[in-house]
């Protein structure tokens, strides 16, 4: 099965690679060097100082894993403006009901975060958004119920 496209901005894509770069270093350093010392303590059975140096390290070594996986799956996305959305673009919504326009970016699911106005490709809104165009009614269903809105402006 091929694995999945990760769209990723150029800042995001830059920021995992400088955290892979440091888990691969300095951090596979430093869990090595507690794992000597904690080895050295004597008795591994009851060694806790061991069994914590060994949760960091499986913990660590699948998350170089997981960035490994992504960053071969990246592809960059840039900002867009105007057209139809896709990733990249920004999309501002007036949900059915609300006064107020919402503006969110179409990111891929690595940088979605609501709190900061990103939403994910593959979430019920950002799949209902894509290649819709401004002035398109959009609906979409979540486990709490079906929504609505008018795509004001695509930026």
């Amino acid at each position: 099965m091929p694995e999945e496209k990760e769209y990723l901005t150029q800042e995001k894509l830059d920021e995992l690679k400088k955290e892979l770069e440091h888990l691969l270093g300095t951090r596979r350093k430093e869990i090595a060097e507690k794992l000597e010392y904690a080895k050295s303590l004597g008795d591994l059975s009851e060694n806790a100082e061991y069994q914590e140096a060994r949760e960091n390290q499986a913990a660590a070594e699948e998350r170089i894993r997981k960035l490994e996986s992504i960053l071969k799956a990246a592809i960059v996305i840039s900002k867009r403006s105007g057209g139809a959305i896709s990733i990249g673009s920004t999309a501002v919504i007036k949900k059915d009901g609300e006064k107020e326009t919402r503006t969110y970016q179409i990111v891929g699911s690595e940088e979605a975060d609501t709190s900061v106005g990103r939403i994910s490709n593959k979430s019920p809104l950002g799949e209902a958004l894509m290649g819709k165009s401004k002035g398109d009614k959009v609906t979409w269903n979540t486990p709490g119920g079906s929504f609505s809105c008018v795509l004001v402006d695509v930026e």
